[in-house]
């Protein structure tokens, strides 16, 4: 009985967010508001009151947000962090006296029962608050326990004790002998602006020439940088830039025998002029990179690396730190492979090495290398054949001293595998969306990332091809689908990114009997002619301009799909946190012919009324619709615009 405090009668369950009961933090971007909630109870039939504390890093002092009772004795509280990094936070409650006292006067005063005694009791009550009040609450609280004390007319002290004034005052007061507190504290990480919002655009630098037969260079890119920044791009994602494996390198589309032009894959990483740390010396040298990526911030692109960790077969460490590889009893380094994918020209690395401690410092030593460089995004190549604990490890330590830091995941495999690494620390991830078409596959989808948990932890970055990605539709549906899939994922996700200038140009040959590019540029070099006219080009940048101006599209969370009676059609809300213009987004999911729909208006959301009418503004088509009631009908040809962007504004 001695560890117990019987005064505290409130049970406090079911808080979120909490990842794993508190092992991994909760995360946000800036700009990104978190709800808390709990179920919050107490026995008998006394007002219940909480709030979640927060501090901020190290910080001694403790912050208070108030929660509000959403029903069913669930409690919630909305709050928007303004500062990058860890805070703590718990969950508290009490039983609510003053408001309980509120309640009892007032049905008493209404049934005109004598209330003298009731407003002794709120004196007394004010008494105590006042011992806890602040200094310049002090002489507030005088006044109003004498006008409690010596209430001439109950109706104004019942006034008085409705106040806003008096429940603002009260809801200051902390009786901490009291107070129940969560048993557990849990940490929420508030990420910078761009691990919420990005728009990724990949290349191949060795692609970039401006003379077919020319391997691309480093300067080559920098005279790309403006072409990327008016489609409304910010983040440029190279495939690996480092000396490609001479050994087992590989020829046209995956061949095993190539001849003596083929450049190989970039991600046959390390030959004898160096490894991970190393550039190709086609491209330029580390000096020409430097420039390119300080450049590309004068037009507010960051430049995001790939890293894939591991080797070609006649990559330095291979020779170096034999044993940080497996070796098959006939003396040669286990391959890698993805049955019935076969990488002759890979090795991965073992992490079950006892030299574990070793090979980890390593490879984060290539990551500060290019931190050093002026790198601080990466994408990295296959995580989920790495060691979880490296990754938690690695990641803390990077972020540790460069917070900024993002890690992007590219790993495409089963869901528990894809949620672990999003706990361990990376910011945004790939996902299933390129796999999901119908309209009910996709609003499944974007329920589980943004209603369940995962929306604390796993940040979605939507990408509609990769360079080993040709998925069907595009194939089937030519430019229509490359269009509507790119609305959808850059009106989904906050964060997405294509791989152009293929997805732009509409290349989609498929290689017989696989989900992959033809002639695929992972093997070869190729000559883009990028002044050609792209209806595509032309879309992206229309929407990477609205993105940018509309911050409703800034987020992933704040999606809510509206009703339709079409299956080809699918539409849907995204409000902003700040209060910013709703918008309405219905996109026809046929790439061949034109679909209409009735779509259901959340008029009560945007505060219409039932019968009232409003305009729409088309913000891709630039018309402007007059709209009434709840239910409204669009119509959308593939072959023109298989989209609407439309943001409502209200007639007086």
């Amino acid at each position: 009985m001695s560890t117990l405090d019987g005064r505290k009668r409130v049970v406090i369950s079911n808080v979120r967010p909490q990842i794993e009961e508190g092992r991994f933090p909760a995360r946000r971007a800036i700009g990104e508001s978190v709800v808390f909630s709990a179920d919050i109870i107490a026995d008998g039939h006394d007002a219940v009151a909480a709030s979640v504390i927060f501090r901020y890093g190290s910080d001694q002092l403790w912050h208070d947000i108030p929660m509000s009772h959403a029903g069913n004795d669930r409690w919630h509280a909305r709050w928007t962090p303004g500062k990058e990094g860890f805070y703590e936070y718990r969950f508290t409650g009490w039983v609510d006296h003053f408001t309980a006292w509120k309640k009892g006067l007032l049905k008493k005063f209404d049934a005109n029962q004598d209330i003298g005694i009731e407003l002794r009791i709120g004196a007394d009550i004010l008494k105590e608050a006042a011992r806890l009040a602040a200094m310049e609450y002090q002489s507030a609280f005088e006044r109003w326990i004498t006008a409690l004390e010596n209430a001439a007319d109950p109706q104004e002290a019942v006034d008085l004790a409705l106040s806003e004034v008096l429940a603002e005052a009260m809801s200051k007061i902390r009786y901490t002998d009291r107070i129940s507190v969560f048993d557990r504290t849990f940490r929420l990480e508030i990420e910078r602006k761009k691990a919420g919002f990005s728009t990724w655009y990949e290349l191949f630098p060795r692609s970039a020439a401006e003379v077919p037969g020319e391997h691309g260079t480093f300067r080559d890119v920098l005279r790309l940088l403006p072409k990327v920044a008016k489609m409304g791009f910010d983040t440029l994602y190279f495939p690996p830039i480092h000396p490609i494996g001479e050994l087992n390198r590989k020829g046209k589309n995956n061949s095993l025998v190539p001849s003596s032009a083929d450049p190989g894959s970039p991600w046959a990483i390390g030959n004898r002029l160096g490894g991970h740390k190393s550039v190709h010396p086609q491209l330029g040298t580390i000096e020409d990179f430097a420039e390119l990526v300080s450049e590309a911030k004068l037009l507010d692109i960051e430049i995001a690396m790939d890293i894939a960790y591991q080797c070609a077969p006649d990559h330095p460490y291979v020779k170096d730190h034999p044993q940080w590889f497996k070796w098959r009893p006939d003396g040669t380094v286990q391959y890698a492979e993805n049955p019935p994918k076969k990488y002759e020209d890979i090795l991965p690395f073992d992490f079950e090495t006892q030299d574990w401690q070793n090979l980890w410092s390593e490879l984060k030593s290539v990551i500060d290398f290019w931190i050093d460089q002026g790198v601080n995004v990466f994408r990295i190549d296959n995580p989920h054949t790495k060691a979880f604990a490296f990754w938690e490890w690695m990641i803390g330590e990077v972020r540790k001293v460069n917070p900024q830091i993002i890690f992007l995941a590219e790993a495409f495999t089963r869901p528990r595998v894809m949620e672990r690494l999003a706990k361990i620390g990376f910011n945004q991830s790939y996902t299933y969306f390129t796999w999901r078409n119908s309209k009910w596959e996709l609003e499944q989808y974007l329920y589980e990332l943004t209603k369940t948990d995962q929306q604390y932890y796993f940040r979605p970055n939507f990408w509609p091809n990769t360079p080993d990605i040709l998925p069907h539709h595009l194939v089937e549906g030519g430019e229509n689908a490359h269009i509507i899939r790119f609305i959808l994922a850059a009106t989904l996700s906050s964060n997405y990114g294509l791989y152009g200038p293929v997805y732009e140009y509409g290349i989609n040959a498929p290689y017989p009997g696989k989900e992959e590019y033809t002639d695929n540029e992972k093997y070869e070099i190729k000559h883009w002619d990028w002044n050609r006219y792209s209806r595509t080009r032309e879309i992206i940048t229309r929407i990477n301009r609205i993105r940018k101006a509309y911050s409703a599209l800034q987020s992933t969370w704040n999606i809510d799909f509206n009703q339709t009676d079409n299956d080809r059609v699918i539409s849907y809300t995204k409000v902003a946190a700040d209060d910013g213009e709703p918008l309405i987004i219905a996109v026809n999911l046929d790439h061949h012919h034109t679909q209409g729909a009735h779509i259901r208006v959340p008029l009560q959301q945007f505060g219409l009324g039932h019968d009232q009418s409003y305009l729409v503004f088309d913000m891709l088509s630039g018309e402007k619709y007059k709209w009434q009631g709840e239910y409204n009908y669009v119509q959308m040809n593939p072959f023109e615009m298989p989209a609407h962007i439309l943001k409502i504004e209200r007639l007086n």
